[in-house]
């Protein structure tokens, strides 16, 4: 089992930044492929960005490329989302996602076993 928990969304207005962080805890953190997910009033919940500790990546999708920035902690067991450049098409609730190996497509929300309770980033024109 692996328990996640999102902090660091808030109210920004567009052009700003923000940073989320990922805590998790209960495996080793290391053997997983970690992502972010972003899900709009009304919408799906759309793939943001992953990365691994081992191999491959980082992956954005290509509306946040070059805008926001996927990492890990020292500690190895946090994970980060930096966003910049803000605009009001980012806000919805962004959730922390993890998959154990062997790892599938890192771009489908049914690939990930673990969510974390969603954090809210609302970006004001």
């Amino acid at each position: 089992q692996v328990q996640l928990v999102e902090t660091g969304g808030g109210l920004v207005q567009a052009g700003g930044s923000l940073r989320l962080s990922c805590a998790a805890s209960g495996r080793t953190f290391g053997s997983l492929l970690m992502g972010w997910f972003r899900q709009a009033p009304g919408k799906e919940r759309d793939f943001v960005a992953a990365i691994t500790w081992s191999a491959g990546g980082p992956y954005y999708a290509d509306s946040v490329k070059g805008r926001f920035t996927i990492s890990r902690g020292n500690a190895k067991n946090t994970m980060y989302l930096q966003m910049s450049s803000l605009r009001p098409e980012d806000t919805a609730v962004y959730y922390c996602a993890a998959m154990p190996p062997p790892w599938r497509d890192y771009r489908g929300r049914r690939s990930y076993d673990y969510w974390g309770q969603g954090t809210q980033v609302t970006v004001s024109s």
